[in-house]
Protein backbone atom coordinates (compact mmCIF):
# COMPACT_ATOMS: atom_id res chain seq x y z
CA UNK A 1 0.00 0.00 0.00
CA UNK A 2 1.21 3.56 -0.82
CA UNK A 3 1.40 6.55 1.19
CA UNK A 4 -1.93 7.24 1.50
CA UNK A 5 -3.80 9.95 3.70
CA UNK A 6 -5.42 6.87 5.07
CA UNK A 7 -1.89 5.18 6.06
CA UNK A 8 -0.82 8.29 7.15
CA UNK A 9 -3.58 8.79 9.88
CA UNK A 10 -4.02 5.51 11.07
CA UNK A 11 -0.40 5.59 11.60
CA UNK A 12 -0.83 8.90 13.75
CA UNK A 13 -3.75 7.10 15.42
CA UNK A 14 -1.07 4.32 16.62
CA UNK A 15 1.53 6.61 17.54
CA UNK A 16 -0.60 8.41 19.83
CA UNK A 17 -1.67 5.55 21.52
CA UNK A 18 2.07 4.38 22.33
CA UNK A 19 3.18 7.45 23.65
CA UNK A 20 0.30 6.97 26.11
CA UNK A 21 1.27 4.04 26.78
CA UNK A 22 5.02 5.26 27.98
CA UNK A 23 3.72 8.16 29.70
CA UNK A 24 1.33 6.27 31.88
CA UNK A 25 4.09 4.17 32.55
CA UNK A 26 6.36 7.22 33.61
CA UNK A 27 3.85 8.62 35.69
CA UNK A 28 2.74 5.49 37.63
CA UNK A 29 -0.17 7.18 38.80
CA UNK A 30 -2.05 9.46 36.55
CA UNK A 31 -4.34 7.77 33.42
CA UNK A 32 -5.30 9.70 30.17
CA UNK A 33 -8.99 10.88 29.73
CA UNK A 34 -9.84 10.62 26.18
CA UNK A 35 -12.65 13.16 24.91
CA UNK A 36 -13.23 12.16 21.29
CA UNK A 37 -14.60 14.79 19.01
CA UNK A 38 -16.23 15.82 15.65
CA UNK A 39 -15.57 19.18 13.89
CA UNK A 40 -18.55 20.66 12.59
CA UNK A 41 -16.93 21.33 8.82
CA UNK A 42 -15.51 17.87 8.51
CA UNK A 43 -13.09 14.96 10.85
CA UNK A 44 -12.82 14.80 14.19
CA UNK A 45 -10.15 13.73 16.76
CA UNK A 46 -9.14 12.05 20.07
CA UNK A 47 -7.86 14.25 23.16
CA UNK A 48 -6.20 12.33 25.95
CA UNK A 49 -5.38 14.60 28.65
CA UNK A 50 -2.85 13.43 31.78
CA UNK A 51 -2.82 15.01 34.99
CA UNK A 52 -0.86 12.17 37.66
CA UNK A 53 1.67 12.58 40.23
CA UNK A 54 4.67 13.30 37.54
CA UNK A 55 2.85 15.70 34.53
CA UNK A 56 0.85 18.13 36.04
CA UNK A 57 -1.22 18.78 33.11
CA UNK A 58 -0.35 16.99 29.82
CA UNK A 59 -2.01 16.36 26.57
CA UNK A 60 -1.35 13.96 23.61
CA UNK A 61 -4.05 14.72 21.13
CA UNK A 62 -4.68 13.23 17.70
CA UNK A 63 -6.68 14.86 14.91
CA UNK A 64 -7.92 14.40 11.38
CA UNK A 65 -9.77 17.31 10.23
CA UNK A 66 -11.36 18.05 6.67
CA UNK A 67 -13.20 20.48 4.90
CA UNK A 68 -12.72 24.16 2.91
CA UNK A 69 -9.52 25.85 3.40
CA UNK A 70 -10.58 28.96 5.24
CA UNK A 71 -9.94 32.29 3.13
CA UNK A 72 -7.48 33.63 5.18
CA UNK A 73 -5.24 30.51 5.67
CA UNK A 74 -5.40 29.83 1.65
CA UNK A 75 -3.72 33.62 1.55
CA UNK A 76 -1.36 33.15 3.67
CA UNK A 77 -0.52 29.77 2.01
CA UNK A 78 -0.50 31.36 -1.19
CA UNK A 79 -3.16 28.57 -2.56
CA UNK A 80 -6.67 28.83 -3.83
CA UNK A 81 -9.09 27.97 -1.27
CA UNK A 82 -10.30 24.58 -2.12
CA UNK A 83 -11.18 21.38 0.32
CA UNK A 84 -8.10 20.40 2.71
CA UNK A 85 -7.02 17.54 5.13
CA UNK A 86 -4.99 17.38 7.82
CA UNK A 87 -3.97 14.96 10.27
CA UNK A 88 -1.26 14.80 12.92
CA UNK A 89 -0.51 14.22 16.94
CA UNK A 90 0.75 17.15 19.41
CA UNK A 91 1.73 16.51 22.47
CA UNK A 92 2.70 19.12 25.33
CA UNK A 93 3.53 18.09 28.87
CA UNK A 94 3.71 20.30 31.89
CA UNK A 95 5.77 18.31 35.10
CA UNK A 96 4.92 19.10 38.28
CA UNK A 97 8.56 18.89 39.40
CA UNK A 98 10.40 22.55 38.22
CA UNK A 99 13.50 20.49 37.11
CA UNK A 100 11.57 18.33 34.80
CA UNK A 101 11.41 20.36 31.54
CA UNK A 102 8.29 21.22 29.87
CA UNK A 103 8.47 19.82 26.31
CA UNK A 104 6.08 19.96 23.28
CA UNK A 105 6.07 17.94 20.17
CA UNK A 106 4.06 17.60 17.00
CA UNK A 107 4.04 15.65 13.92
CA UNK A 108 1.41 16.36 11.17
CA UNK A 109 0.34 15.72 8.14
CA UNK A 110 -1.45 18.59 5.47
CA UNK A 111 -3.16 17.70 1.68
CA UNK A 112 -5.27 19.82 -0.58
CA UNK A 113 -7.27 18.60 -3.51
CA UNK A 114 -5.40 19.33 -6.34
CA UNK A 115 -2.44 17.45 -4.97
CA UNK A 116 -0.21 19.61 -2.99
CA UNK A 117 0.84 17.94 0.47
CA UNK A 118 3.35 18.49 2.47
CA UNK A 119 4.51 17.05 6.63
CA UNK A 120 5.69 19.48 9.19
CA UNK A 121 6.47 18.75 12.94
CA UNK A 122 9.42 18.66 15.56
CA UNK A 123 10.31 18.65 19.22
CA UNK A 124 11.69 21.45 21.49
CA UNK A 125 12.47 21.76 24.80
CA UNK A 126 11.16 24.14 27.71
CA UNK A 127 13.60 23.94 30.80
CA UNK A 128 12.37 25.84 33.49
CA UNK A 129 16.19 25.13 34.94
CA UNK A 130 18.58 24.55 32.13
CA UNK A 131 20.80 22.35 32.56
CA UNK A 132 23.67 22.35 30.54
CA UNK A 133 24.55 18.73 29.92
CA UNK A 134 20.95 17.85 29.30
CA UNK A 135 20.20 20.15 26.66
CA UNK A 136 23.26 18.57 25.00
CA UNK A 137 22.08 15.18 25.51
CA UNK A 138 18.93 16.54 24.23
CA UNK A 139 20.02 17.75 21.43
CA UNK A 140 22.43 15.29 20.32
CA UNK A 141 19.80 12.64 20.28
CA UNK A 142 17.72 14.95 17.59
CA UNK A 143 20.99 15.14 15.48
CA UNK A 144 21.21 11.85 15.66
CA UNK A 145 17.81 11.25 14.46
CA UNK A 146 18.11 13.79 11.33
CA UNK A 147 21.55 12.34 10.47
CA UNK A 148 19.37 9.40 9.98
CA UNK A 149 17.53 10.64 6.93
CA UNK A 150 20.19 13.97 5.45
CA UNK A 151 23.36 15.35 6.65
CA UNK A 152 21.94 18.63 6.58
CA UNK A 153 18.32 17.98 8.34
CA UNK A 154 19.57 19.12 11.64
CA UNK A 155 21.16 22.17 11.40
CA UNK A 156 18.75 22.98 9.20
CA UNK A 157 15.79 21.92 11.72
CA UNK A 158 17.61 23.43 14.52
CA UNK A 159 17.97 26.78 13.39
CA UNK A 160 14.30 26.85 11.65
CA UNK A 161 13.43 25.93 16.02
CA UNK A 162 15.45 28.55 17.14
CA UNK A 163 13.60 31.41 14.88
CA UNK A 164 9.94 30.31 15.55
CA UNK A 165 10.00 29.37 19.24
CA UNK A 166 11.51 32.98 20.13
CA UNK A 167 9.81 35.96 21.90
CA UNK A 168 10.55 39.08 20.20
CA UNK A 169 9.07 41.21 22.85
CA UNK A 170 11.08 39.56 25.17
CA UNK A 171 14.25 39.28 23.31
CA UNK A 172 14.76 35.49 24.36
CA UNK A 173 13.40 31.83 23.18
CA UNK A 174 10.98 29.80 24.74
CA UNK A 175 13.68 27.74 25.79
CA UNK A 176 16.68 25.60 24.33
CA UNK A 177 14.88 24.67 21.36
CA UNK A 178 15.31 21.64 19.05
CA UNK A 179 14.08 20.60 15.40
CA UNK A 180 11.09 22.30 13.76
CA UNK A 181 10.21 22.19 10.02
CA UNK A 182 7.38 22.66 8.06
CA UNK A 183 6.00 22.43 4.35
CA UNK A 184 8.30 19.27 4.06
CA UNK A 185 7.29 18.31 0.06
CA UNK A 186 8.36 16.39 -2.95
CA UNK A 187 11.03 18.91 -3.90
CA UNK A 188 14.92 18.13 -3.93
CA UNK A 189 14.32 14.42 -4.48
CA UNK A 190 12.68 13.41 -1.50
CA UNK A 191 9.19 11.54 -2.47
CA UNK A 192 6.27 11.15 0.05
CA UNK A 193 7.53 7.79 1.73
CA UNK A 194 10.95 9.54 2.35
CA UNK A 195 9.11 12.20 4.42
CA UNK A 196 7.14 10.11 6.18
CA UNK A 197 9.53 7.85 7.12
CA UNK A 198 11.55 11.14 8.70
CA UNK A 199 7.96 11.71 10.34
CA UNK A 200 8.11 8.60 11.99
CA UNK A 201 11.34 8.97 13.06
CA UNK A 202 10.65 12.06 14.82
CA UNK A 203 7.54 11.06 16.50
CA UNK A 204 9.06 7.43 17.45
CA UNK A 205 11.83 9.50 19.24
CA UNK A 206 9.76 11.65 21.35
CA UNK A 207 9.84 9.20 24.64
CA UNK A 208 12.85 7.75 24.01
CA UNK A 209 14.31 11.44 24.47
CA UNK A 210 11.76 12.91 27.04
CA UNK A 211 11.03 9.47 29.46
CA UNK A 212 14.84 9.89 30.51
CA UNK A 213 14.84 13.21 31.32
CA UNK A 214 11.52 13.10 33.32
CA UNK A 215 13.02 9.98 35.21
CA UNK A 216 16.41 12.02 36.15
CA UNK A 217 14.41 14.42 37.56
CA UNK A 218 11.18 13.24 39.08
CA UNK A 219 12.31 12.88 42.53
CA UNK A 220 14.67 15.96 42.92
CA UNK A 221 13.45 17.81 45.97
CA UNK A 222 12.27 21.24 45.26
CA UNK A 223 11.11 24.43 47.48
CA UNK A 224 8.04 27.01 46.72
CA UNK A 225 10.72 29.67 45.21
CA UNK A 226 11.11 26.73 42.27
CA UNK A 227 7.77 26.38 42.29
CA UNK A 228 7.33 30.37 41.64
CA UNK A 229 10.12 30.30 39.30
CA UNK A 230 8.45 27.73 37.28
CA UNK A 231 4.89 29.35 37.27
CA UNK A 232 6.92 32.63 35.50
CA UNK A 233 8.47 30.48 32.72
CA UNK A 234 5.14 28.85 32.49
CA UNK A 235 4.09 32.45 31.87
CA UNK A 236 6.18 32.76 28.39
CA UNK A 237 5.71 30.04 27.37
CA UNK A 238 1.35 30.74 27.91
CA UNK A 239 2.43 34.46 25.89
CA UNK A 240 4.02 32.28 23.31
CA UNK A 241 1.41 30.34 22.13
CA UNK A 242 -0.97 32.58 22.31
CA UNK A 243 0.38 35.21 20.34
CA UNK A 244 3.00 33.25 17.70
CA UNK A 245 2.41 29.93 17.60
CA UNK A 246 0.90 28.63 13.81
CA UNK A 247 -0.57 25.80 14.82
CA UNK A 248 -3.12 27.42 17.51
CA UNK A 249 -3.86 30.03 15.11
CA UNK A 250 -4.88 27.15 12.74
CA UNK A 251 -6.55 25.11 14.44
CA UNK A 252 -8.92 28.00 15.87
CA UNK A 253 -9.17 29.73 12.12
CA UNK A 254 -10.29 26.25 11.11
CA UNK A 255 -13.02 25.87 13.88
CA UNK A 256 -11.22 23.13 15.52
CA UNK A 257 -12.18 22.13 19.61
CA UNK A 258 -11.23 25.21 21.50
CA UNK A 259 -10.49 22.93 24.24
CA UNK A 260 -7.98 20.51 22.47
CA UNK A 261 -6.20 22.90 20.56
CA UNK A 262 -5.64 25.11 24.24
CA UNK A 263 -4.91 21.72 26.03
CA UNK A 264 -0.81 23.04 25.34
CA UNK A 265 -1.55 26.07 28.53
CA UNK A 266 -0.22 25.19 31.85
CA UNK A 267 -2.64 24.61 34.81
CA UNK A 268 -1.02 27.60 36.56
CA UNK A 269 1.16 30.47 35.39
CA UNK A 270 2.06 33.78 36.88
CA UNK A 271 3.45 37.24 35.78
CA UNK A 272 4.95 39.49 37.91
CA UNK A 273 5.31 42.82 36.92
CA UNK A 274 9.17 43.82 35.71
CA UNK A 275 10.64 41.18 37.47
CA UNK A 276 14.60 40.19 37.79
CA UNK A 277 16.02 37.03 39.62
CA UNK A 278 19.08 37.72 41.90
CA UNK A 279 22.18 38.22 39.74
CA UNK A 280 24.59 34.64 40.11
CA UNK A 281 21.18 32.95 40.78
CA UNK A 282 20.43 29.58 39.31
CA UNK A 283 17.37 31.82 37.56
CA UNK A 284 19.75 34.38 36.21
CA UNK A 285 21.86 31.35 34.61
CA UNK A 286 19.06 29.98 33.08
CA UNK A 287 17.90 32.99 31.11
CA UNK A 288 21.58 33.67 29.90
CA UNK A 289 20.93 30.29 27.66
CA UNK A 290 17.60 31.71 26.22
CA UNK A 291 19.34 33.13 22.80
CA UNK A 292 19.56 31.92 19.21
CA UNK A 293 22.00 30.16 17.95
CA UNK A 294 23.67 28.01 20.17
CA UNK A 295 25.51 25.20 19.46
CA UNK A 296 24.55 22.47 21.96
CA UNK A 297 26.35 19.55 19.67
CA UNK A 298 30.42 20.01 19.65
Amino acid sequence: MGVSKQVIELYFKQLQDDICVELEALDSAGRFREDLWQRPGGGGGRTRILEGQVIEKGGVNFSAVHGVLPQRIAQVLGVAAVHFFATGVSIVLHPINPYVPIIHANVRYFELEEGTWWFGGGIDLTPHYVEEEDARWFHRQLKAVCDRFDAGYYTRFKEWADNYFYLPHRHETRGVGGIFFDRLGAEAGFDKADRFAFVRAVGEAFCPIYVPLARKHKDRPFAERQRQWQALRRGRYVEFNLVYDKGTRFGLDTQGRTESILMSLPPLAQWKYDYHPPEDSAEAHTLKWLQKGIDWVT
